[in-house]
């Protein structure tokens, strides 16, 4: 099950069918005009080394400078993190990386282009977050603001869930939203308890929808207050791929950054244990950034459902051999990441939803 070809799991999905009969064919042209990138040539993925986490995240950026700069243009840049945690520096990204990318962006004159650090913290107050892990002194040095996702303007999209198959609002932030806005993913490398990894794609895709400010997981909670970051998730491991999917035709990374200096394997993204893997991969090819993330986990890069449909639909370059990997070789590298303990379970997208000898609705077949 574990090797079946790529081309053959949207056919083995319910989800896969549901997708393609929703959207008429107008529409999936639509959507290719806003999403396609060029795969027809090899995709340039910047891979490198070292021991200090700043110098690292500048210099997987520099030898994609020129391309940087004419893909931001005059847009507006907005650097999103992940703090899926707001207390677990493992789980979330380093200031250091922050403040390698900001001189990055000094040194290509694109640093007053920045509008903010933006993120909505999944398990409370997201200022919290950053103060937590000194996001402060970086942000004064470079005259950069914040954005608290959580409090400010969003537009809600439409998602499924697998447990009643029900369109459900989904509340985004309006900056991720925009597609003026230049969003650059810095992630770190780490194992998941749904998807099997945290990439630069799942990075943004949860981290733009937003909570009310008083949602937190303990006894502080706001009555009431609820989040919207579970309705991604699609209420199974056949959802949350699906629901993926659908998100990137609304927006994603224009630069995808992973930080892998130490990365988290087991029962990520929040309760796993450190990799020491000293890697840094950036590029402009979000799909291309996130396979290159995948091998250097060590991970099948087949058991990612929603990275190979994306890949189907033309949004990028998944085929390891054609993207061009800049610096360091990638085979050099690979560490075996330890998955969660679930794992089993998160490919349980790769088969029909509906056993054989069931009729449409899931009942058992009746013989007439």
């Amino acid at each position: 099950m574990h090797k079946l070809h790529r081309r053959d799991f949207i056919k083995a999905s319910l989800w896969g069918g549901v997708a393609a009969a929703a959207i008429p064919s107008h529409a999936m042209k639509m959507l290719d005009i806003q999403t396609k990138v060029t795969v027809d040539a090899a995709s340039r993925v910047s891979l490198v080394t070292g021991v200090d986490r700043a110098d690292m995240a500048f210099r997987a950026l520099q030898p994609l400078s020129n391309e940087i700069a004419q893909a931001i243009g005059n847009r507006p840049i907005l650097i999103k993190p992940n703090l899926v945690a707001s207390s677990n520096q493992l789980a979330a990204t380093h200031k250091d990386t922050i403040e390698g990318i900001l001189e990055f962006y000094k040194s290509i004159n694109k640093l007053n282009n920045i509008i903010g650090i933006g993120e909505s913290a999944a398990d409370g107050p997201t200022m919290a977050a950053y103060e937590n892990y000194g996001y402060m002194g970086v942000a004064d040095k470079y005259k950069v603001k914040f954005v608290d996702f959580d409090n400010s303007p969003s537009k809600v999209i439409w998602l499924m869930d697998e447990t009643d198959l029900r369109p459900k609002p989904c509340r985004m932030n309006a900056l991720m939203m925009d597609p003026n806005t230049f969003i650059m993913s810095v992630c770190r490398m780490k194992t998941h308890d749904r998807i099997i990894a945290t990439l630069t794609f799942k990075n943004v895709s949860v981290g733009a929808p937003i909570k009310d400010p008083g949602f937190t997981f303990d006894r502080y909670r706001t009555p009431g207050s609820r989040t919207d970051k579970q309705i991604v998730h699609g209420g199974g491991f056949r959802g949350i791929h699906y629901n993926l999917f659908t998100i990137a035709h609304h927006f994603h990374p224009n630069l995808g950054f992973i930080d892998g200096y130490d990365g988290m394997e087991g029962n990520g993204p929040t309760n796993g244990t450190l990799v020491d893997h000293k890697v840094c991969v950036a590029g402009l090819d979000w799909v291309a950034v996130d396979r290159v993330g995948v091998e250097l986990m060590g991970i099948d890069p087949g058991e990612i459902g929603y990275l190979n449909w994306c890949a189907e639909a033309g949004m990028g370059q998944y085929d390891l051999s054609k993207i061009e990997v800049i610096g360091e070789k990638v085979a050099n590298h690979i560490k075996h990441y330890k998955r969660h303990d679930r794992h089993d379970r998160m490919l349980e997208w790769m088969t029909p939803l509906r056993q054989s000898g069931q009729n449409q609705y899931g009942a058992p077949a009746q013989n007439r």
